[in-house]
């Protein structure tokens, strides 16, 4: 299918979409994304809880309802990738498939359906496809990542883009349920012994612990809502490590029914959280971690990761993302890229330091400041903070896209006063953030009424710090420009940075 037979000019072209089914221990899932990208979109995304490894551990098979139930689920599913004009779908199967006596049957049999070879990873390749699914969405991750699903759990220690031999343990909610007869008594003996002899643990000690699998997403999600958190954006979830053991004890100690805000997790969830928070309470006893980040990207992305070239899997996930929102709603994509520039010369004589992660979120901010141009004049503010604070990146923590957010709010509204701000998504920000997130927005404000939205006017023009003075250059033709709107913008900005502001013309 072309771009022309679907004529949606809010997709960008990077050829048809690409799709990957993962048949997991619990679900089986499609998801379609717009293209083979450093920053995928997802175009479509279904599972059904199909429960495959349910009694595995006890019986060595796939029970049978479940793998009918998977089967006709595939059939769904290639009709889906067949519908969507899918060109590339990629197959993959863990614990369950693996382990099961059957499931090398049961294999054949989803081949037939889905037209597609099954690649049943091992519990090291899962492990690293599941490292390469964090890197891909956390700039320079550090620390152990753990995959629980529902039938194992993989742990491997990711530095960087290096990713080091991972492992794999029957520890997934599932497998738990079934070794222990539904015990949480019997279960606790067997995650207790078998995380206990586990030294890549210790290496996590003061690092980040990256929390991914549907069953500790959800216990995010009920953490979420008990503490009122501001934002409802599961990637880059992080909690402090003591805070994060003390709820993990709470929710496998008791009835999680009776636990407030229980209905956010959806009912087929629910068994399987006591286990969850089991096996999160030792992995913290045991790794001493700093804090515990739930990442939405997995093994899924990390395939899709290891089939970039080597100069696509040095982008930067956040900035890729930001210039593809760019291109679809700004008025001027080029106008964004030169705000880049345009606003690096005014920081670099500003006096003003900035650290090399403020640079790249300022750098993100320029590309978005115009993604809500087509919104009422009254609301563009409010409806650019939605879509950033909300938005669907990835390489980026919740600080930062609080940051992005209140950088293009600010953008559209002026400094507004402090009761005007919602206080739920600037409580994210520090009080250095949200200062700079001002300055940015004031200089953004200069930016757009000295060029009109258009490309070509920021390159022949600066903004710089000049010893007691912001000078806001116009050469030339340019000089014509100049205006109220313009000189009122100058001396907001200039009056935040405590400096006199100055036009110079001709």
């Amino acid at each position: 299918m072309s771009r022309a037979e679907f004529d949606a000019q809010g997709r960008l072209d990077h050829g048809p979409p690409v799709a990957v089914i993962d048949i997991g221990s619990n679900s089986v899932r499609l998801v379609v994304y717009e293209g083979l990208t450093r920053s995928p979109t997802e175009l479509f995304n279904e599972k059904a809880l199909c429960g495959l490894g349910r009694e595995v551990q006890s019986t060595g098979l796939l029970a049978p309802d479940a793998v009918e139930h998977a089967l006709y689920t595939l059939k769904r599913f290639r009709a889906l990738c067949q519908t969507m004009g899918v060109k590339k779908t990629f197959a993959i199967a863990t614990a369950a498939c693996r382990d099961a006596k059957n499931g090398r049957a049961f294999i054949k049999q989803a081949e037939r359906i889905i037209k597609v070879d099954i690649d049943v990873l091992s519990g090291s390749r899962e492990a690293e496809l599941t490292a390469l699914g964090v890197i891909s969405g956390v700039h320079r991750a550090d620390g152990i990542v753990g995959d629980l699903g529902g039938g194992s759990l993989e742990l491997v220690d990711v530095r960087g883009a290096r990713v080091r031999h991972g492992l794999t343990r029957p520890l997934g909610g599932l497998a738990l349920a079934d070794i222990s007869a539904k015990s949480l008594k019997k279960a606790e003996k067997f995650v207790k012994r078998t995380l206990g002899r586990l030294p890549m643990l210790k290496a996590c000690e003061d690092r980040s612990f990256y929390a991914v699998g549907g069953t500790w997403r959800s216990l995010a999600r009920l953490h979420m809502w008990q503490t009122g958190y501001p934002l409802h954006v599961m990637h880059g979830y992080a909690i402090a490590a003591d805070e994060a053991l003390e709820f993990a004890k709470l929710v496998h100690r008791v009835d999680v029914d009776t636990l407030s805000n229980i209905d956010v997790v959806a009912n087929a969830r629910r068994p399987l959280l006591p286990y969850a928070a089991l096996v999160l309470e030792y992995i913290l006893r045991a790794g001493k971690p700093r804090q515990v980040v739930f990442s939405a990207l997995g093994v899924r992305e990390g395939l899709l990761y290891s089939l970039l070239r080597k100069k696509e899997k040095h982008e930067d996930a956040l900035i890729e993302a930001a210039r593809h929102l760019n291109q679809l709603r700004s008025r001027s994509p080029r106008h964004g890229e030169e705000l880049i520039a345009w606003t690096d010369r005014f920081m670099a004589s500003s006096g003003l330091d900035e650290t090399s992660e403020e640079r790249r979120l300022r750098h993100a901010a320029c590309l978005l400041a115009d993604i809500g141009w087509r919104a009422h004049p009254d609301y563009r503010g409010e409806q650019s903070l939605n879509i950033i604070a909300h938005g669907g990146f990835s390489g980026i923590d919740h600080p930062g896209r609080a940051y992005l957010a209140l950088a293009v709010f600010f953008r559209h509204v002026g400094l507004v006063m402090d009761d005007e701000l919602s206080p739920r998504l600037r409580e994210l920000a520090s009080t250095r953030m949200l200062d700079r997130a001002r300055v940015l927005g004031a200089a953004l404000r200069l930016a757009y009424v000295v060029s009109a939205a258009m490309p070509g006017v920021l390159i022949k023009t600066s903004l710089a710090v000049e010893r007691h003075r912001l000078a806001l250059r116009l050469p030339g033709k340019f000089s014509a420009l100049s205006g109220e709107r313009v000189t009122n913008r100058l001396r907001s900005l200039a009056r935040l940075i405590g400096r006199e502001p100055v036009l110079l013309l001709g």
